[in-house]
């Protein structure tokens, strides 16, 4: 494996950050198991059973193994596939290491300092890796373990050796993440929540992909994907996206690993992702609908441990 450092400039750097170079050998190899199948529950009569037909629908014939969880809180709404399968994060790890920083902040009552802000905007909206490393070594395991086990991420594992983004991450871990983001609780503050939300609201053209593919033009959206190669499985490509406003308040998580490509498993999870607003908000003819125009191109960022 080559090392060293590849490196970028501004925006490139910005546009690709989400992704990393890693070890081989340490590849996640999740147990073999039965074809699971979409599974959905709602106090919305017929709506369960119309997810469960479109959802399964939109992955038929795609080679991609994904998980998901959905859950409005609305209609009482949730479906799941693989929820409990362990995959890498990636860059959707980054939502979790910006609420580890505010809960730990909320601890000892202070608020953030101004470095500390830039990198978390870095981070979250131009996915920027060397935020995310810098951040990730201040707050160290014990911190980041301490904010999984308040927020009930039990299935969660830190990446070892400074790999963030080999951390061990599954759907039903964040969705609780997601749920945590979008209602008050006592483990992040109203501020925090909004602060994460607003910086999910602001990621750049270029990462609004996946989630948001076909909300309608009548709710808020709040995304943070990550997309990783590695040499089994292929592709990981994430997104995590919340949604608000139509009388509803829903939050989408979509795993997927053997992706051939990068842009393949983008088109899987917007499948998924548009049938989902499509069932769960229906619009008139006239309603816009969100459609990404930019995604990044098939290429990583190498990021070494603890630089």
């Amino acid at each position: 494996m080559n090392s060293r450092t590849s490196r970028r400039t501004g925006a490139l750097a910005a546009a690709l950050g989400a992704a990393l170079l890693i070890p081989a050998a340490a590849a996640a190899t999740p147990a073999a198991a039965a074809t699971p199948t979409v599974s959905c529950t709602s106090a919305q009569a017929g709506l369960a059973a119309k997810l469960q037909k479109d959802i399964t629908a939109a992955l038929a014939n795609r080679g991609s193994t994904v998980a998901l969880g959905l859950y409005d809180r609305s209609t009482g709404t949730t479906c799941t596939l693989r929820a409990t399968s362990s995959y890498d994060s990636a860059s959707t790890v980054k939502v979790t290491v910006l609420a580890t920083l505010l809960w730990d902040a909320k601890k000892h009552n202070r608020y953030l300092t101004d470095t500390e802000t830039s990198l978390a905007k870095a981070m979250i909206t131009q996915s920027d890796n060397d935020a995310t490393t810098k951040l990730w070594k201040q707050l160290g395991l014990t911190k980041i373990k301490g904010f999984l086990a308040a927020a009930g991420m039990t299935q969660t594992v830190p990446g070892a050796n400074g790999y963030w983004g080999l951390t061990q991450e599954n759907v039903t871990d964040e969705q609780k993440l997601l749920k945590l983001i979008t209602a008050r609780n006592g483990v992040l503050s109203d501020n925090s929540r909004a602060y994460i939300l607003k910086l999910m609201g602001e990621v750049i053209p270029a990462q609004r992909w996946g989630t948001p593919a076909g909300a309608p033009s009548t709710v808020s959206v709040h995304v943070k994907n990550g997309w990783l190669q590695r040499s089994t499985h292929g592709w990981r490509v994430h997104s995590l996206g919340t949604f608000n406003g139509a009388g509803h308040d829903y939050m989408i998580s979509v795993l997927t690993q053997d992706d051939s490509t990068m842009d393949y498993g983008v088109t899987t999870i917007q499948n998924v992702a548009k049938v989902i607003h499509k069932d769960l908000v229906p619009t008139t003819p006239g309603t816009a609908v969100y459609t990404p125009t930019s995604r990044p191109s098939e290429a990583f960022v190498a990021v070494p441990p603890q630089s």
